[in-house]
């Protein structure tokens, strides 16, 4: 940086933010000690590699996981971190990894193909060579008709899916407009019956899953297949990634239950749209299809417990050191990849971010708290088993003595783009306290505060029980469209100046929220939810 911007920035951190109501204590000297920490001596880059590349695949319960869960415990150990463990937060289910993945075609020609097992699925019981065999039906009942082909055979559904091209760029930032329309957002009037109620993405992909479970003909019939192929000895049935699953990026999740008493997922392999087309074409023209297949999965059932890793500086103020001032993200991953932009990016920078602080010795007033997250893939599973356990239990709202002593959650969980401000998650009293937060930081662009709510990542755990959860505003780079849940999500797509950006602005974020005298307002508490428990 040159001279004349490094005062230039100095001088906008010394003044007062003009037109707020309520001014905060922002320290400019220490502003600028955790920006030249964050953004010229950041570590976060290292971290993310170990988490990635080091670990591997880190889906809950699996072997991955507890690499980079180790890792992590060591590490915030070493950097002087008290507390630092993993802990069982209850029972999460089996473990699964995939030892072996082979697919190609053998007939008429050969061709290697592009393959991702679901997880929680079966092997092949060793290499098979068999012939495909395409299932046309349109339900349950069509089925019957195909009952006695099976055995031996690798079944494809008759779902051919449009290649879509690529017109528009796969990585993008929001727009000064994207951004003010944030920032006017009003909040939403609450649904009668329901305080602070909003729709939030983890509502809509609940109310998709309930629709495809009990009104979706395809679902129910895929299930009656899968029964079929076991019992028959069919060999596997091959999925279609669907519309983003195209040009080399596969997107693979779940294929199953995984409780301790489900039984068995049969083999269940997703393809790309143009491996899956050309498999479908070949078979449906007339031609015989044969492929080799090998894959060989192995399930975990010796220990059923789910794990998260926390650990934390200790406040040093004798009034408010038992006050807590916490940030997450989730660890666990899909099996597909190494779970870089979802979201070892998110446990990079939040290590990075207590790294940043515990070096430079500050004092925090409050206790700070790292919190790193298992089984979020599948249901924010790990947070809100913390949040239950520790603070209050969403179905009565009881609440434990920590959950007063709380003052507020930080999430990152957007993958690797830079933050541009923050979701208020409805909690207005929050505004001008994070607008004079986010002051010192403009020239890196992160400005914006909305009331919005954003769902689906582990500050709705916080959040559900009435304490403060907050998740930052991310530019969406090629979250959607390359790297959520896909065999792309690897190192290579972070962005390094964007994760330093992130930390250190969580860095001061958290800093603060140590430092002033009040925890952070709070919204109405929520009515308890005795059949719904944390309502998402």
């Amino acid at each position: 940086m040159r001279k004349n911007t490094r005062l230039s920035v100095l001088l906008a951190l010394a003044l007062p933010v003009a037109g707020l109501a309520q001014t905060e204590k922002v320290d400019p000297a220490i502003m600028q000690q955790i920006r030249k920490e964050g953004l010229e001596n950041s570590k976060v880059m290292d971290i993310a590699f170990h988490l990635t590349d080091k670990s591997g695949n880190r889906l809950t319960a699996s072997p991955g996981f507890m690499r980079a869960a180790n890792y992590a415990k060591e590490t915030l150990a070493g950097w002087g971190l008290s507390n630092a463990a993993i802990q069982p937060w209850g029972e999460f289910g089996k473990g699964w990894e995939l030892e072996k993945s082979y697919v190609a075609i053998t007939a008429p020609y050969y061709k290697a193909l592009a393959a991702h097992p679901k997880a929680w699925t079966s092997g092949t019981k060793g290499p098979k060579n068999a012939e495909v065999l395409v299932i046309n039906a349109k339900d349950s009942a069509e089925l019957q008709a195909y009952r006695g082909q099976l055995k031996g055979k690798l079944l494809i559904l008759d779902q051919s899916t449009p290649y879509k091209h690529s017109f528009k760029p796969d990585a993008v930032r929001y727009t000064d407009a994207e951004l003010e329309v944030m920032a006017n957002a009003k909040a939403p009037a609450p649904r009668q019956g329901q305080a602070n109620a909003t729709d939030t993405a983890a509502l809509r992909r609940q109310r998709e899953a309930m629709a495809a479970r009990f009104n979706n003909p395809a679902a129910r019939m895929l299930a009656v297949l899968k029964n079929m192929a076991k019992e028959e000895g069919a060999v596997a049935l091959f999925s279609n990634g669907g519309t983003r699953s195209h040009d080399g990026t596969v997107f693979a999740q779940g294929g199953g239950a995984y409780k301790a008493n489900d039984p068995e997922n049969f083999a269940d392999i997703v393809l790309g749209v143009e491996d899956y087309n050309t498999v479908l074409r070949l078979a449906k023209s007339g031609e015989t299809v044969k492929m080799d297949v090998d894959v060989k999965t192995r399930f975990q059932t010796k220990d059923l417990n789910g794990y998260n890793v926390i650990a934390e500086i200790p406040g040093t103020d004798p009034a408010l050191k038992d006050e807590v001032v916490m940030i997450g993200a989730h660890l666990d991953s899909w099996q597909t990849a190494t779970g870089a932009t979802d979201n070892a990016s998110g446990s990079a920078v939040m290590m990075e971010a207590i790294r940043i602080l515990k070096s430079l010795g500050f004092s925090n007033r409050r206790t700070i708290r790292i919190g790193l997250w298992s089984g979020e893939e599948q249901g924010l599973l790990g947070s809100r088993a913390y949040v239950k356990n520790t603070f209050a239990d969403p179905a009565t709202m009881q609440t434990t003595p920590a959950h007063e002593k709380f003052s507020s959650y930080f999430n990152i969980d957007n993958g690797t783009g830079k933050i541009r401000g923050i979701y208020l998650q409805g909690n207005e009293a929050c505004r001008d306290i994070f607008a004079q937060w986010l002051a010192p930081f403009k020239d890196l662009g992160a400005t914006t505060v909305t009331i919005n709510n954003t769902g689906g990542t582990d500050h709705q755990a916080f959040d559900a029980v009435g304490l403060p959860g907050f998740q930052f505003i991310q530019d969406p780079i090629e979250y959607d469209t390359r790297t959520h849940h896909s065999n792309m999500d690897s190192y290579d797509h972070l962005i390094e100046a964007d994760l330093k950006q992130i930390s250190t602005i969580v860095a001061a974020f958290v800093f603060n929220a140590s430092q002033r005298d009040d925890k952070l307002p709070r919204k109405e508490m929520p009515k308890p939810r005795p059949a719904g428990g944390f309502g998402f």
